[in-house]
């Protein structure tokens, strides 16, 4: 299921767009329906909103996603600074739902997951795979990509309750 949504991922992002878009433009949504659901998504899913749903998101992931450097990486945070979403939603990553987890018997420790892993990749206080790191979904930035359980290759990673 997981590499299905990583490999249709810019076709969610671009539906979430037009929906909220149109939500807004030709039903008159309130904004704060929005900030509603995303924040209730943060409840279930973590910070999954910011990724998959946002708009801004979408348009930060296009020009930073053609460029693995950490920089690069670093400007996508900035656009969630204004963002109640992010901030709800981050906040509760620690005690949301949904959360990665590690299978430690599948588990080789190559370390391919903390190589895509943007919040790893960023700060070394965090790991996949290594003992005595933090967690990394279970920080505030971590947006759910998912890109670390699609570049497990043992499958020893997964998305779930």
């Amino acid at each position: 299921m997981v590499s299905f949504l990583i490999k249709h991922k810019r076709t969610i992002q671009i539906s979430a767009a037009i929906l909220i878009f149109m939500s807004q433009q030709y039903f008159g949504y309130s904004i704060w329906y929005l900030v509603i659901a995303g924040s209730a998504l943060g409840i279930v899913f973590g910070k999954v909103f910011c990724r998959w749903g946002c708009p801004i998101g979408l348009v930060m992931e296009v020009m930073t996603g053609s460029n693995p450097d950490a920089k690069m990486q670093q400007m996508y945070m900035y656009h969630k600074v204004g963002c109640p979403i992010a901030w709800v939603s981050g906040l509760l990553n620690r005690i949301s739902f949904f959360k990665i987890r590690r299978d430690i018997d599948s588990c080789t420790s190559c370390g391919k997951c903390d190589k895509t892993c943007y919040i790893s990749t960023l700060n070394t206080e965090y790991s996949l795979y290594k003992e005595k790191k933090k967690l990394p979904d279970r920080s505030y930035s971590c947006s759910k990509c998912l890109a670390c359980v699609d570049s497990c290759p043992q499958n020893s990673l997964s998305y779930r309750l």
